[in-house]
């Protein structure tokens, strides 16, 4: 049996959160009230406007604080319906706010986004190798003579040269353990090897590499493939249907790699595509770099983030601007906030300035105050999973009783 207190009917709510959600994105909105003190659902309205909001909010009279988003329309409601309480802006919202500010200075300068990328892309070509002695991840080695050509890597490639190189660190480790007196038994169970295999790397004085380009299946039939490549004829599984016609039994993927090889070598200058030019973030993605901690950025994005500072003092200003009301929101540093709407209107924020100007007092009172609409984004998310529940077959009035319901 249920308790006495728990029939008892729910105290009226003191801190109100307001938001809206989706009956169905994009057409039609709602609104849902939740208590922040008790961290329960209030009541559903049917839709988002100002007069359905102000209409409830006269109903009841408790309300001493209302925490909502940016949206005009519950600032209005809440003026209306409950003039005697402190309204209080969303800092997540007003965070989200500053960011499109800042992606509406850059849309203004996309032009310096494209040269900055421009820039940074020149400036990593011409950097120079870090180590000639490396293997590099972006060079091959021959097959038969084992010295870096330089040209690009195949996936199948790189795997090999991956396992080549830990096939050499594990013969460098075996000669490293001889030479300190360990017997070949030891020397196998420590590298997990067998131990014909430890004394033959030893013998030989190398690691197998197993190349056997001497004995490739495509060695008599080389000179007719470069003969017909020389002629102008490029098709790699034409090349392979003439020699197979020639006795060649191997598969068409040995002719059209050895064609890949020779068109990295040797690429016709019909079929030469000119390089194409760097793609600069978009402003989205540039607002997020922009507003990161170099030390968290790619080398790549560092280099970009730096190169557009250095040719756009607007955009300077306004990331400036930006990083500042982060850091007021954050740190709840309220006796800042005229001074920055001051330097805003004048430093390329003057919409985004205008709008705090006139929502002033709910700005300063989320600087001050410790509400936020975050459990309301809660109460949301539960109120999907019922709504979902009834699979979009149900009216306002049965998912309202049943959202209330499980309050």
């Amino acid at each position: 049996m249920r308790r006495i207190r728990d029939l008892e009917p729910p105290l009226p709510p003191r801190v109100l959160g307001v938001d809206d959600w989706a009956w169905r994105k994009g057409s039609h909105y709602g609104t849902i009230l939740c208590d922040l003190e008790r961290g329960r659902r209030v009541d559903l309205l049917p839709d988002r406007t100002a007069e359905t909001l102000a209409a409830w909010l006269k109903n009841h009279p408790s309300v001493e604080i209302v925490v909502r988003d940016r949206a005009g329309a519950y600032a209005e409601g809440a003026r209306q319906g409950a003039p005697q309480a402190i309204q209080v802006a969303d800092r997540w919202h007003l965070l989200r706010n500053g960011s499109d500010a800042l992606r509406g200075v850059l849309d203004h300068h996309h032009r310096h986004l494209d040269e900055a990328a421009q820039i940074a892309a020149a400036s990593l070509t011409d950097e120079p190798a870090a180590n000639d002695n490396t293997l590099d991840a972006a060079s091959t080695l021959d097959a038969a003579s084992g010295q870096d050509t330089g040209l690009p890597v195949t996936k199948a490639e790189q795997r090999s040269l991956d396992v080549q190189r830990r096939r050499d660190a594990r013969f460098e480790e075996a000669v490293r353990l001889r030479e300190q007196g360990m017997t070949i038994r030891g020397i196998a169970r420590a590298l997990g090897v067998g131990r014909k295999t430890v004394r033959r790397w030893l013998r030989a004085g190398h690691a197998p590499t197993w190349r056997h380009a001497d004995r490739s299946i495509l060695d008599p039939f080389r000179d007719y493939l470069e003969m017909r490549w020389a002629a102008g004829y490029r098709n790699g599984t034409g090349l392979w249907r003439e020699i197979r016609e020639r006795g060649f039994s191997g598969q068409s993927g040995i002719v059209r790699q050895w064609a890949t090889r020779q068109r990295r070598q040797d690429p016709p200058a019909g079929l030469m595509r000119p390089a194409k030019p760097p793609k600069p973030p978009t402003p989205r993605k540039a607002v997020r770099l922009l507003m990161s901690e170099p030390d968290k950025l790619s080398e790549d994005d560092r280099r970009f983030v730096t190169t557009l500072l250095e040719l756009s003092p607007p955009i300077v200003r306004a990331v400036d601007l930006a990083r500042a009301f982060s850091t007021m929101i954050k740190n709840g540093l309220a006796d800042q906030l005229d001074a920055w709407i001051a330097a805003a209107e004048t430093g390329g924020f003057n919409g985004f300035a205008r709008s705090l100007r006139q929502d002033r007092d709910a700005v300063h009172a989320a600087l001050t105050l410790p509400w936020s609409t975050g459990p309301v984004e809660g109460q949301i998310n539960r109120l999907k999973v019922i709504k979902r529940s009834m699979y979009g077959r149900a009216g306002f009035d049965l998912l309202r009783h049943r959202v209330l319901a499980v309050a």
